[in-house]
């Protein structure tokens, strides 16, 4: 079946057809439509051009049901609601949610908040994992007074990066490696027992799975669906680990990187689940075997070039580059909560399974915060190895970049005191969640860039989980670590402490 060019015809065309009428697109046809809006995007369209464009095919496109919009909350859970699609058009500037009920949000007694559609964030679902005859947009968050939510970090990284472009023509890539374990049985965090752990679905490791084993299987199935997501997929394969497992897809632009990651893990789930399995992005699920990690490359450009690549310098790197990874390094305890933003983040971080760390940086040490991967004029970029797959990824993002950006423009005294690091020892970062709130709550940068109240509600959350779980790691994964995790956590849970 050829792809519908809505460009052409708005009208509704023959297609695959799944409940009640409902349309169930093909992969190809899939990938076609959601990688023309991508380029779009790309290309810069305005707004006003996505939200025409779509607005007009939801009235014309009978097959569509329903608009899956979704938002994150201040410690990166997913949030997801379905809009009956004629609702939607009528109400697409007046959706309301209570706050209160969001984890950092607002208080009961200001509790209304709003969702301001993000068109060019448009994409077709795959039926077989979201359902027949739905469509998604992502939303920035925004208060009464219709201005952009503090507590939303995904609008926070927006407003960044458009600042960015607006005073410096400065574009931000980024390329996240997202590692997650593929453990037996439905809902293994919910029902996890501390005495009998996880068991993982498979016992293969690193590239020597075999072809229909369970982790190929629901890898190549996870690949399908975000291949036809228009993720423009690079590789995947299984991790180090029995039953870990990483895809890797095209460098972006930071915001669409963010929002990747929050659909990959969505459909990782949900895939896993209708294997009668679970998809975790624990860091350390599994004690003596590699953890997961989520490698941040990042590199910025400037009307198409590389600001990060000299030739004729160290490791390949401009000076503009190293002034951003030393600023990164400053700033690693500083940021180190907000990049590691767990409980069970912390066991991951052991040396004796190339854990990332040590603050430095190296072209070889994978022990390193931060490493310089093999690169030429279009790849030269820094890896922030440190960052874990369950933490927020706009504020992640947002902490690196502001960290970087410190040292991208630093004045010569200030660069001068940065690159003092480097006669120092090399310390290492937070070994456990305590001292990660320690450096965060007395951390001048991130009252900075954070502000105040969002460092202050942040810090409630995870002394709150902490709190729940034991002060000392030991040996031996325990159930609050898991049972009490931001992206595992219910209701029931909560009242049974």
């Amino acid at each position: 079946m050829p792809p519908v060019n809505y460009q052409k015809d708005l009208s509704p065309t023959p297609r695959l057809k799944g409940s009640e009428g409902f349309f169930r697109l093909s992969y190809e046809e899939l990938e076609d439509l959601n990688l023309q809006a991508k380029k779009e995007r790309s290309a810069g369209k305005p707004q006003s051009f996505f939200k025409n464009k779509f607005t007009e095919i939801l009235k014309k496109e009978k097959g569509i049901k329903a608009v899956t919009v979704c938002f994150s909350d201040m410690e990166g859970k997913f949030h997801m609601l379905d809009y009956n699609k004629s609702f939607l058009l009528d109400s697409h500037d007046n959706l309301t949610f209570d706050g209160s009920s969001i984890h950092g949000f607002t208080a009961q007694n200001n509790s209304d908040l709003r969702l301001s559609i993000d068109w060019s964030t448009f994409r077709y679902l795959p039926a077989d994992v979201f359902g027949d005859g739905k469509v998604l947009v992502f939303a920035n968050v925004r208060d009464k007074d219709n201005s952009l939510y503090l507590g939303d970090y995904r609008a926070n990284l927006m407003t960044l990066t458009e600042e960015l472009m607006k005073k410096h023509k400065i574009t931000v890539n980024v390329a996240p490696e997202v590692e997650g374990h593929l453990l037996e049985g439905v809902n293994a965090e919910q029902n996890f027992d501390e005495k009998v752990g996880f068991e993982v679905a498979s016992k293969g490791g690193y590239f020597n799975v075999l072809p229909q084993d369970t982790l190929r299987q629901f890898i190549d199935r996870v690949a399908e669906a975000t291949r036809a997501m228009g993720f423009e997929n690079e590789k995947d394969h299984p991790e180090v680990a029995p039953g870990e497992f990483e895809l890797n897809y095209k460098y972006t632009d930071i915001l669409l990187a963010a929002d990747q990651v929050q659909i990959y893990k969505v459909i990782s789930r949900q895939i896993a689940k209708n294997f009668g399995l679970t998809a975790s992005f624990l860091p350390k699920p599994i004690m003596n075997i590699n953890g997961n990690g989520m490698h941040t490359n990042i590199s910025l450009s400037k009307n198409g070039k590389n600001l990060f690549y000299d030739k004729n310098s160290e490791l390949n790197l401009s000076k503009d580059a190293h002034n951003f990874l030393t600023s990164i390094l400053n700033y690693g305890a500083d940021i180190c909560l907000g990049i590691n933003s767990s409980v069970n983040s912390y066991r991951r971080l052991d040396p004796h399974f190339e854990a990332p760390n040590e603050i430095k940086m190296s072209a070889t040490d994978r022990g390193s915060m931060i490493r310089i991967p093999l690169g030429n004029e279009k790849s030269a970029r820094v890896e922030v190895r440190t960052v874990a797959p369950d933490a927020n990824p706009y504020l992640a993002f947002y902490l690196i970049l502001q960290a970087g950006l410190k040292g991208m423009f630093a004045n010569g005294k200030e660069l001068k005191k940065m690159y003092e690091i480097y006669k120092k020892p090399v310390k290492k970062i937070p070994g456990n969640i305590y001292e990660a709130i320690k450096a965060f709550n007395g951390s001048d940068f991130i009252k900075e860039v954070m502000s105040e109240d969002n460092r202050d509600k942040y810090l409630d959350l995870k002394k709150s989980a902490a709190d729940r779980s034991p002060k000392l790691l030991g040996t031996m994964v325990k159930s609050g670590e898991i049972w009490y995790h931001h992206e595992v956590t219910n209701q029931i849970l909560w009242s049974q402490f």
